[in-house]
């Protein structure tokens, strides 16, 4: 097996280090020893917009929110389902995340972060869900390990009780907010449902050819 190459570093505000690797095609993001993501894993994040986009309710032109950007499964699956006048605003809290996209995974990148419906804000999305005011048809997050907060502490806050209230505000009725997580979690399952969500929990693989470790996504709508 070839060595894994170091090709960048990041601080995370408020939490640990991120390391970029490359081995042969592959590239992984890490924290730490934990690895966060790998570019052969996609399948989950790209269910994550397939499957909230199955749930949308389609009135006119959809708004979507996605924190964070991660390897860009999730917002390339989306704009591969989105009509032509959608928008997708996009929260990455890091910004060599974004460098990475556009630097040495480009190719993998596939430009969509130059697609029109794409606007593109460096910060936590935890601050845009507090500022919004039922713009949203969807929220998509992957920003850490699921609600059991990996890379920092403040992500916590988006699955407590406040935070879940927040995000229903944020949504039009019938709006979906769709949660990334790498192990189930039959509690925050219950407060989804006690913050007021229709909830429905999938269990979906890692890679896009049904194999790989088996990832969990929360599909909450707004009754």
């Amino acid at each position: 097996m070839k060595p894994r190459e170091l090709l960048a570093k990041a601080t995370v505000p408020g939490g640990g280090y991120l390391s970029l690797f490359r081995r042969g095609e592959d590239f992984m993001i890490v924290l730490g020893r934990n690895e966060l993501m790998n570019s052969r894993m996609s399948g989950s994040e790209e269910a994550l917009a397939t499957m909230t986009l199955e749930r949308l309710p389609w009135r006119g032109a959809p708004h979507l929110l996605i924190g964070g950007y991660g390897m860009g499964f999730t917002l390339r699956a989306a704009l591969a389902a989105l009509p032509t006048d959608s928008r997708v605003t996009v929260a990455e809290l890091v910004p060599e995340i974004i460098e990475w996209a556009r630097g040495p995974m480009a190719n993998l990148a596939a430009g969509c972060l130059d697609d029109p419906r794409v606007s593109l804000v460096e910060s936590d999305v935890a601050t845009l869900i507090r500022e919004a005011d039922g713009c949203f048809d969807a929220i998509l997050l992957d920003v850490d390990n699921g609600p059991d907060g990996l890379s920092r502490v403040a992500n916590d806050g988006l699955y407590s009780p406040q935070g879940l209230a927040e995000a229903m505000a944020a949504l039009k009725t019938g709006g979906t907010l769709a949660i990334w997580s790498a192990a189930p979690d039959d509690r925050f399952t219950r407060r989804l449902v006690q913050a007021g969500f229709a909830v429905e929990q999938a269990a979906v693989r890692a890679r896009s050819n049904g194999k790989g470790p088996r990832h969990f996504i929360w599909l909450a709508i707004r009754r």
